[in-house]
């Protein structure tokens, strides 16, 4: 699941980087701009209850094999819409390779599915500590392939589609125990609305999916504001980069720092972190001011979202799993969808220039930070009063 969170997850990193700037070329308004990257999001979000349907069947091996067809697929069907200078096109692409980005979702809840309780935020850890490999690999394949043939970015979706291919044979070698077939009288487990409606399950929904969102909210326009504010595209790939890895360095210790401190002050730091980066961006446009900002936002990130991936797994029965994480993840990236479809029209179309745009992306961090962080105090509240 390592390997695996580092080869397939350059995808990831790749597309962030070159789908919003192949949608400035392509689209005919460039509000739209980021659309293709709110097409991958939204293509996650359907694709997440299916999934965890699937894995909960026949096993993670299925799941995992079905993402990354998926991933080649979308990937030759966006090629398709560069080589045609089609949008639409490159944006069915998109949609489906969000098959791949819900299917990379379950990397870490698979590594829990046979942890002890104790090593459970280290195996998630572990495996989203892998994204260090995959936040060197795909920036640095874009520097590579974006220009490697006449047409922008075409050369990097061919990359994209060789990485899936070969990914795939990492999951011959997974070994996950496909979960027992229920007896007639085994426990149902809660429903939908009773799992939501549990305090701790409620909470960590609501931290994931503010997390997730308002990284994806930034990540999504940096590359447009960096480029927009006179820096090259090689320059806004080495930001990304820098922010991926603080999105998966810490992953080394967050499960150590979990297990030690507790789960909801990590979770905590993670949103004050999230807030840092919004201020540090609000500062000014230099390189510098876009490295900072980012490097916090993936820090932030990394605690908000493997402490709330750690709450989630211990608040639900194995029997309720495929239920509650196919639910857990649609939610989170119904949010993600929401901010990546935002990230577009603040950036663009927010004064007319991309410093404009810029802080409005980073304003727009505020109410959903209040939010997750009123939700976690309440939450720490009620286990006091208990």
């Amino acid at each position: 699941m390592v390997l695996a969170q580092a080869i397939l997850g350059a995808q990831m990193a790749m597309m962030f980087v070159v789908a919003g700037l192949a949608g400035q070329s392509l689209a005919s308004n460039v509000c739209f701009a980021t659309l293709p990257i709110s097409l991958i999001v939204l293509g996650s979000m359907l694709a997440a209850s299916p999934l965890s349907s699937i894995m909960q069947k026949y096993g993670r091996r299925v799941g995992f094999m079905l993402g990354t067809l998926a991933g080649a697929l979308g990937a030759a069907v966006a090629a398709y819409g560069l080589y045609q200078a089609s949008f639409f096109w490159f944006l069915m692409g998109s949609l489906i390779s969000g098959i791949y980005m819900s299917a990379q979702g379950f990397y870490r809840f698979a590594a829990a599915d046979t942890a002890s309780d104790a090593f459970r935020p280290k195996a998630i850890s572990y495996v989203l500590a892998g994204g260090l490999a995959s936040a060197v690999i795909g920036p640095q394949l874009v520097k590579v392939t974006s220009q490697a043939v006449v047409i922008p970015f075409l050369g990097t979706y061919a990359a994209i589609i060789a990485i899936n291919l070969f990914g795939a044979l990492l999951f011959l070698f997974l070994d996950i125990p496909r979960p027992p077939v229920p007896a007639a009288d085994a426990p149902r487990g809660r429903s939908r609305w009773e799992l939501l409606t549990t305090p701790r399950i409620a909470v960590a929904v609501i931290c994931a999916m503010v997390s997730y969102a308002l990284m994806n909210l930034v990540m999504t326009s940096t590359p447009l504001a960096v480029v927009g504010c006179g820096f090259s595209q090689d320059r806004a790939a080495d930001v990304v980069t820098g922010h991926v890895l603080a999105m998966f360095a810490p992953s080394f210790f967050t499960g150590h720092l979990i297990a030690r401190f507790g789960v909801e002050k990590i979770m905590g730091l993670g949103l004050v972190i999230l807030a840092g980066a919004g201020v540090v961006a609000l500062q000014g446009v230099e390189i510098e001011n876009f490295f900072l900002a980012l490097v916090l936002l993936g820090l932030g990130w990394n605690f908000g979202f493997i402490g709330a991936t750690s709450m989630l797994a211990g608040a639900h029965e194995p029997h309720e799993r495929g239920r509650m994480q196919g639910l857990n993840d649609l939610l989170v990236f119904g949010g993600v969808t929401i901010a990546s479809l935002a990230s577009g029209g603040l950036m663009n179309c927010s004064g007319g220039t991309a410093q404009a745009g810029w802080t409005a992306v980073n304003l727009a961090m505020i109410p959903a930070l209040m939010l997750a962080g009123s939700a976690l105090v309440w939450l720490v509240l009620q286990g006091r009063r208990t």
